[in-house]
């Protein structure tokens, strides 16, 4: 597994990763409906009725589960640095450039450590255009592979939950993200420009990803 080191400019990444702001749009939902609960739970117990009070007992149980997940959910993901420095490092391009986002194609190995052999996948993210931002399909985005699982009970060779994370949403070193780029073989970057026609069927496939058969890889990954 490829892995790639670099400082973390950490306010620029809080700033433009989408990644976390995926988490923080997590938490804040999952805060909003906590309150409500609450609200719910205290009115039912209010009523002082059984019924009532049973199940204002049950709101609030859920009205605390809600907030156990606003708080979970960071310890989860992890921070910043610790995403960037255990993912493996993995090429993506620009495959389709919409009006507001663009489409992310990334090759990766979705195998996990206990499957004993690759298994190599393309996969799709949708991510936004900041303000000024040129993006043309084709453009080389060097990033890492955010790799889990919807439940710690999955037990399959490989993961539920695959998504490409760029490097330049952790620096904006220029000269990082291009020590980044060389660092990803020039036959992956080849293999993925050669696969952006696939883009659309990728992307509106149910998990944005399509395994990709040992004998379209090239030498090199096989």
């Amino acid at each position: 597994m490829r892995h790639f080191e670099f400082t973390v400019d950490r306010p620029y990444a809080k700033s433009v990763n989408q990644t976390f702001a995926d988490m923080r749009r997590l938490q804040v939902s999952a805060i909003v409906v906590a309150l409500l609960f609450a609200a719910a739970a205290a009115g039912l117990i209010l009523l002082a009725h059984p019924w009532s009070i049973i199940l204002g007992v049950v709101v609030a149980i859920a009205a605390l589960t809600s907030v156990w997940v606003a708080f979970w959910v960071p310890k989860k993901v992890g921070s910043i640095e610790e995403l960037y420095a255990k993912s493996p490092l993995v090429p993506a391009v620009v495959s389709e450039v919409h009006p507001r986002a663009v489409t992310l194609l990334s090759l990766i190995d979705v195998a996990k450590p206990s499957a004993g052999r690759a298994s190599y996948a393309l996969v799709t993210r949708n991510v936004p255009i900041r303000t000024g931002q040129k993006q043309r399909v084709g453009d080389r985005v060097p990033s890492v592979a955010l790799l889990n699982d919807r439940s710690t009970r999955n037990d399959a060779d490989t993961w539920e939950m695959v998504s490409p994370m760029p490097i330049a949403w952790g620096t904006r070193d220029a000269a990082v993200r291009s020590r980044a780029e060389d660092a990803i073989d020039q036959v992956e970057w080849d293999f993925l420009q050669s696969r952006i026609p696939e883009s659309e069927q990728i992307r509106t496939s149910p998990e944005q990803r399509v395994a990709v058969s040992e004998h379209d890889l090239p030498e090199g990954l096989r």
